[in-house]
Formats: C-alpha cells, structure tokens, sequence
C-alpha cells in the first residue's frame, strides 16, 4: 500500500510518500519520496498577519505539483495537514477552501495537540527507559510543542507560539517565555521529574544531530549542541550554507530553534537529548494507514 502525507508548515511544505506492508504482527515501511518546497508562509503570517497572493500562489503550485506527483506513484491514500501559519493566518481557511478547489487537495488544519499526537505516534515504547521521564520538544517555524513521556506514554502537554521563524523575525513576545518557564516549572514542582532527557523533533534538530556526529540512538548533550549552536552563531550565513552545507532556508532559522531547544532542556534539566529523525508528515501516513486498516 502506498500512502502519502503532505505537511504545510510554517517554514516549508512536505510531500512524503511511503510503501506500508503489514507482515506478522508487524510494519514493513519504505520511504520511497520526500519532496519539500521552502516556501515559508510565516513570514507572511508573522508579520503581516495574513499570506500574501505570493505565497498562496507559491503553495497552490506546489499543491498541484504534488499532487502529479502522487499519480505518478500510484499513491492510494493521502492526508495533508497545516500547522500554526496557517491556523493564524486571518485569511487561512479562505485559501484553503480555493485550494481545494483548484487543486482537489483538502487540506486540514491542526491544531498543536493533534500535531504532536501525530509525531509521536512514529515512537516506539522501546526507545524510552522506564526508569526516567522524557521531555518530548518539537520546535516548528511557528510553534514550539513540549510533552511530558513517562514510562513511554503521554502524561500532558502544551503548545507555546514560539518557533524559529517567528523568532527570527522578532515576533515572539516577552511573555511567551514566561509561559514556557511557567509551565515547566510547575511540571517539574508537580511531577517530580527523574533525570529528564529530552527527545527532540523537527528538520533543524536533525540537521544538529548531524552536524554533531550523532548516530541514531546516542544523546547529543546539552553542552555538545550549545558549542554547535555557538559555532553557528558565529558564522555568517554565507559560512553555514559553504562550511556546514545547510540549505539557504535552513542556515538562517537553525540558530533560533537551537536556541529554543537548549533553552526548554535548560528549564527542565535536560542533560541530553535523543532525535529519532521522524516528523509530523510520518506520524500522518502512519496514523493514515492504521485508520484504513481498522478490523
């Protein structure tokens, strides 16, 4: 079976198509194309309110783009799901609805709860230590998810408006960072948190993890990921794309989102953190595919 999921973010939009084989008790999954377009609806968004006849028009053609693609594939099923740009944009649901229209793609929007649902579907009981909690941290261009994992379930969670486009562009108020010291505080007062470590997802904590010779299941540690932060802020954009090879629309808002993460591990006392690479558009084939294969 194949199965597709497309993510409008507030950064880029994605096109993720995955073959989906169920085989004894258990998932055979092959990702077979990832197509992501940096259109960056947040900028608009963030600063103006509302998207621009630019950037919708950017979106519908990547829309259709995508959905010549997914013919192509011979892809079944699909879902596409908008996050925070698109949620606060004054005029989003109107040009979803023309989208739609002029594309045949019905797009839904999310709110922050269902995202990181979504996300965290992809992790397996295994990865977590029963033994400690786990802060899960998934920073977007517009929004910032944080979670408390304890022995491997979902104990409560709370989206904050603070992303790495939005910080970029200075639109994050003061009281964003309240809410957030606020909030973990009261966690770790009432929790009683044991030795957190953090989980990180998101395209700018991959791109660390790399960039901090990380294997799939070490921990980079806070120190480690603060030098790379610092490093990078001491480069000039020029210097990230050339030196560290970071895409043009990734050189810019890497240093905002470290700078989130290093400050929400910081504010739970997170030594480490953990980047399974898996993102919302995998958490959207898999649910996808558990919905059509209900009993």
């Amino acid at each position: 079976m194949r199965l597709a999921a497309i993510d409008i973010g507030s950064n880029a939009v994605r096109l993720i198509v995955k073959e989906i084989r169920g085989e004894r008790g258990s998932l055979k999954v092959r990702k077979l194309a990832h197509t992501r377009v940096p259109i960056r609806l947040g900028e608009d968004v963030f600063g103006f309110g509302s998207i621009g006849t630019k950037k919708e028009r950017l979106l519908g053609q990547a829309l259709e783009g995508f959905g010549m693609l997914m013919q192509a594939m011979q892809v079944s099923e699909f879902r596409a799901c908008a996050t925070s740009a698109m949620r606060e944009a004054d005029n989003g649901t109107d040009i979803l609805n023309r989208l739609a229209a002029s594309t045949g793609i019905q797009v839904e929007l999310i709110n922050g709860k269902t995202e990181a649902d979504l996300i965290f579907s992809n992790f397996e009981v295994s990865l977590f230590d029963r033994d400690r909690d786990y802060i899960y941290i998934d920073v977007g261009g517009g929004s910032t998810e944080l979670t408390l994992i304890r022995q491997g379930t979902r104990v409560e969670g709370r989206s904050f408006k603070l992303g790495a486009v939005r910080l970029l562009k200075d639109k994050v108020d003061d009281s964003i960072w309240h809410e957030i010291n606020a909030w973990c505080s009261r966690l770790s007062a009432e929790r009683g948190l044991n030795a957190p470590l953090a989980i990180g997802a998101g395209g700018n904590i991959n791109r660390l993890f790399k960039l901090g010779g990380c294997q799939s299941g070490e921990v980079l540690s806070f120190d480690r990921l603060a030098s790379l932060v610092e490093l990078l802020n001491g480069s000039s954009y020029e210097e990230r794309m050339s030196r560290f090879q970071l895409k043009p629309d990734r050189a810019d808002v890497i240093v905002p989102a470290g700078r989130i993460y290093l400050d929400a591990m910081s504010m739970v006392g997170a030594e480490g953190i953990l980047v399974p690479k898996v993102g919302l558009a995998d958490g959207i084939i898999l649910s996808l595919y558990h919905q059509l294969n209900r009993p």
